[in-house]
């Protein structure tokens, strides 16, 4: 039970006060712009943008400055945004195939048709501080952590300058303009799981618009995750790989790009080009062993993000595969089998609410728990009292 809270309105707007006062932080330090979010705290938004279930990098700029860079606190903005903008119709699927590749890479295949394409990646640095960074105007000098540019942490190679480039820059080497993914490679030779539409081709379920009732199929799933929590995500992944999942993955293909989002008009019955968004698109490879009526061949996980997330969107291959177990005949016996327990508590907005909404004022409930542990207390004391007193003549004789 809740009670309205009365009077100390005074307090609370106080209290707006200091969270303006708290996110500005030291008035002698320039003002972070919501600009210099959006280009140099990249990652972060595409965090807020996927778990806000909105696409547009100003504004999740902007809520993670108004947040002081609480995510969860972002997600709830954009979130809150969202449900008051109008929708006006639903875009054509994307075409991640002719995806304009930023980064593409495979674990399956080394010598890969179009090539691996490592592009921006923190995944071969060494996880070492760049203190050149807290120098202002030194943002593009990766000191200390390529061999090429510093002889020493923190110090140039005599005679050369730090910010010189290689003579043979591949950064800006053309792409090949065929790069087929993954699974279509496997499929060709009818080793992967065909991927098809449902029968009719149903217009996909809104979980935002329809209550969610299991079992859900698989679109309702990869919606889910898609805004869901990445660590929530994160975790199940690796329960999946630690065995708590029933197979094996190999990522199959991660590719990070632009692709062009289109709308038919009703008037016009053509598809019209809205523009490009940044997404990353991740497919892993799963064995089967095969059944009665599949034969045995590889089965797949997907996921998809806003921007570039590749931890988020690898953690949703690896459940996506999970809760297909019931598809495929497996047993559903591990967390990230279950999709009502990911369903329901894989959305980060939802679960800080529950989890904060015990901050607030529990009077009633509580003075009710206090009340029943008292009269307990009073009730077992005097049991007690009376075992004594029925105890003493039996001592005495």
């Amino acid at each position: 039970m809740y009670v309205a809270v009365k009077g100390g309105e005074a307090a609370i707007l106080a209290t707006h006060e200091l969270v303006a006062e708290a996110r500005r932080g030291d008035t002698a330090v320039p003002e972070l712009s919501v600009a210099q979010i959006r280009e140099q705290q990249g990652l972060a938004c595409a965090r807020v943008m996927n778990e806000g279930s909105l696409y547009d990098a100003d504004l999740a700029a902007l809520a993670l400055k108004q947040a002081q860079g609480d995510v969860i606190e972002a997600a709830f903005l954009m979130r809150a945004y969202r449900t008051t903008l109008p929708r006006f119709g639903s875009s054509e699927p994307v075409d991640t195939a002719a995806m304009a590749i930023r980064r593409r890479v495979s674990a399956t295949y080394k010598d890969l048709p179009g090539g691996q394409v490592l592009g921006p990646t923190y995944d071969y640095t060494h996880r070492l501080f760049d203190f050149a960074l807290m120098e202002e105007g030194q943002s593009d000098v990766m000191v200390g952590l390529d061999p090429t540019i510093s002889g020493r942490e923190g110090e140039p190679q005599a005679g050369r300058d730090a910010r010189d480039k290689p003579e043979h820059d591949a950064r800006h080497a053309p792409l090949d303009a065929r790069m087929p993914r993954v699974p279509d490679i496997l499929g060709a030779e009818g080793l992967m799981e065909p991927e098809e539409a449902p029968e009719g081709d149903p217009r996909p379920f809104d979980l935002t618009r329809e209550s969610v009732s299991f079992p859900a199929g698989r679109d309702v799933r990869l919606q889910a995750m898609a805004r869901g929590d990445e660590g929530f995500l994160l975790g199940l992944g690796y329960s999946v790989q630690r065995g708590f999942g029933g197979n094996h993955p190999f990522v199959g293909e991660i590719r990070v790009g632009e692709v062009a989002v289109e709308f038919v008009p009703e008037e016009l019955g053509f598809a019209v080009d809205l523009g490009e968004i940044t997404v990353t698109e991740c497919q892993m490879v799963n064995q089967f062993q095969g059944s009665k009526e599949v034969p045995p061949q590889f089965t797949r996980g997907y996921g998809l993000a806003f921007g570039h997330a590749e931890r988020k969107a690898m953690s949703m291959s690896l459940v996506d595969r999970a809760l297909k177990a019931r598809e495929f005949g497996e047993a559903a016996e591990y967390p990230a089998q279950q999709e009502e327990f990911v369903l329901y508590h894989s959305d980060n907005v939802e679960a800080a609410g529950f989890v904060e909404h015990l901050k607030l004022p529990h009077y009633v409930d509580f003075q009710g728990e206090l009340e029943l542990i008292r009269r307990i207390r009073r009730e077992r004391e005097e049991r007690l009292a009376r075992d004594a007193d029925d105890t003493l003549p039996e001592a005495a004789e």
